[in-house]
């Protein structure tokens, strides 16, 4: 049987017609040079909302993109009806490198990776102080993934008319993330907004929290002008909330001084996708005491330094528990 290399100048080869009457695949693609550049600011069913100049323009992924996704936060190049009009539709033809990515997995034993949001530069945690209960294993979770994405942490603190801060400040002080306590009252009258609002100008901030933390009642005392359904039911039995969020939005604030996503309130933070190598970065504090741990250290073994640094005072041993809680769930995974 005769073969036919790739490239054969032999000119007796019929070509097999094209049944479906379509154009044939090709791996060239198209330059898009007349493309625009475009903001993500929210994705809905397959339908993206992008800020062209001063326009929201609805478009759709090109299918040269393949599986590659566009998610809130991406800067993107489009072709096609920029207008913003009614019933128009623009293609999205490329996704500009990212400079941080924040990702999610549902839980430790998932592999299906979650891009949260692209491009932030700050991830804020929020946690309620009561009503609410806080969960600072979730708190840690947000951090690694921070870290790890490339995104500054800022922890913000509500309903501080329920509960003092005074545990949490002392967890999480030796840190040095920065920190905002707001009550219910502040809320309402603008003050916690505005202290809240000059640690995000210039900045892209994500919020995460779980449901019922007042996140998005925040998101709305930062962007009043966006309103957004806020009031989630709190499970007195379960001290969890309901989701008042159901995708992630982006929201400029006030004078073009930067943005804020809001995203849906989470239950669990899953950091499959992390390596457990690199959790320790997440722990700052921590950190400077794995100098003298044996090579290839797991940081929860006998040999290990971090319990005489701990020991000796250099950090608070709930957040040796707390690191090793996450490297123990990790490991888990990976045995799996």
């Amino acid at each position: 049987m005769r073969r036919y290399g790739k490239h054969t100048d032999e000119d007796d080869i019929r070509a097999r017609p094209n049944r479906k009457g379509n154009r044939p695949r090709t791996n060239i693609r198209p330059k898009h040079e007349d493309a625009a550049e475009g903001l993500v600011l929210t994705v809905d069913r397959g339908r993206l909302t992008c800020l062209v100049e001063d326009r929201a323009v609805m478009a759709m992924k090109a299918r040269e993109l393949g599986r590659k996704a566009a998610v809130v936060g991406d800067r993107v190049m489009l072709v096609g009806d920029l207008s913003g009009k009614k019933d128009t539709l623009a293609r999205i033809v490329r996704i500009q490198e990212r400079t941080s990515v924040l990702r999610r997995t549902a839980d430790d034993d998932d592999p299906y990776e979650r891009v949260v949001v692209a491009n932030a530069d700050q991830l804020a945690i929020v946690t309620a102080l009561a009503d609410p209960e806080p969960r600072p294993r979730l708190i840690d979770r947000c951090l690694v993934a921070a870290y790890d994405g490339g995104l500054e942490p800022l922890l913000v603190m509500t309903k501080s008319d329920l509960a003092p801060p005074d545990k949490l400040l002392e967890l999480y002080g030796d840190l040095d993330i920065p920190y905002v306590v707001t009550s219910r009252e502040e809320l309402e009258n603008g003050d916690a907004a505005d202290r809240v609002r000059q640690l995000l100008d210039g900045r892209i901030t994500a919020f995460v929290g779980h449901s019922g933390v007042g996140k998005t009642t925040l998101v709305n005392a930062l962007v009043p002008e966006e309103r957004r359904r806020t009031t989630g039911h709190v499970n007195a039995v379960t001290g969890r909330g309901r989701h008042t969020t159901t995708s992630a939005l982006a929201l400029p604030l006030a004078g073009d001084d930067g943005w804020v996503v809001d995203t849906p309130g989470v239950r669990s933070f899953g950091l499959a996708h992390v390596d457990p190598s690199r959790v320790i970065h997440a722990f700052p504090d921590l950190e400077p005491g794995t100098a003298d741990c044996p090579r290839a250290c797991s940081h929860d073994e006998p040999d290990c330094a971090l319990d005489a640094w701990v020991a000796a005072g250099h950090a608070d041993p709930a957040r040796l528990y707390s690191l090793r809680r996450l490297l123990a769930t990790r490991e888990r995974t990976e045995g799996d």
